[in-house]
């Protein structure tokens, strides 16, 4: 049964219609040329004010009681965009292996695997864009299985999840942070490296070196860090 609710409309957005049909309430939004809003069964035809020409908006919620409907699966995102940071110490005695490359230096990465803190940073970006855990949930120190483990078994499962998911890498940023060695007589091979593990072309990976300007650990070459954007796209 209809029912009338006049109410002021002045200070409220322009004047509405409001339908119920006792288990959803539907509010329309029209003209501001009307000071009032109806209640009114949804099967009615729909009310407008006059002088309105069209529906501004709609909005439906459940009253009465009722429970509201089931939420619509959420869609498949087109794109996914995540962010991976590493960073391990460096001492004497290691080796130090950057997109699994190694770079001749006095030093290297301590760390449970090859402490590759490039890599490391790669797969945590797609795994965070994929929303999984991080590499050390999936691939924990505590197993021994992963012990001096090199850092591309890692990557290859981070791309495989990828792919099984429905993407594939739009583009990808990386930042490495150290104070020595120089990194650029590498950075060229160590870029064809990582297209290859993650079977991306050349042009959407992008790779850059930075000192830290001889500030703490990183700028005293005790320590080496890396940061990384990867964009991922649906297939």
């Amino acid at each position: 049964m209809a029912a009338h609710l006049h109410l002021h409309a002045s200070s409220l957005l322009p004047a509405g219609i409001v339908a119920r049909n006792g288990k959803s309430l539907s509010l329309a939004f029209v003209s501001d040329k009307s000071q009032s809003f109806f209640v009114r069964p949804a099967s009615a035809p729909a009310l407008r004010a006059a002088g309105s020409p069209r529906v501004v908006a709609a909005v439906n919620t459940a009253v009465g009681g009722a429970p509201p409907a089931a939420a619509a699966p959420p869609k498949t995102l087109p794109f996914r965009v995540g962010h991976g940071f590493d960073l391990h110490r460096l001492e004497p005695g290691y080796p130090l292996i950057i997109g699994g490359i190694d770079i001749p230096h006095d030093r290297g990465c301590e760390a449970h695997s090859d402490g590759d803190v490039l890599l490391h940073c790669v797969v945590d970006a797609i795994l965070g864009a994929l929303g999984l855990p991080d590499i050390g949930q999936i691939f924990p120190d505590s197993d021994p299985k992963w012990k001096g483990a090199p850092s591309s078994v890692f990557i290859k499962e981070a791309v495989r999840l990828m792919h099984e998911a429905g993407y594939e890498i739009g583009n990808l940023d990386a930042t490495l942070i150290l104070q020595r060695p120089k990194v650029s007589p590498h950075k060229e091979a160590i870029r064809q490296n990582l297209c290859e593990l993650l079977g991306a072309d050349p042009t959407v990976v992008n790779l850059k070196a930075k000192t830290h300007e001889k500030v703490d650990s990183l700028g005293e070459n005790r320590s080496i860090a890396a940061h990384t954007v990867v964009l991922l796209m649906r297939k």
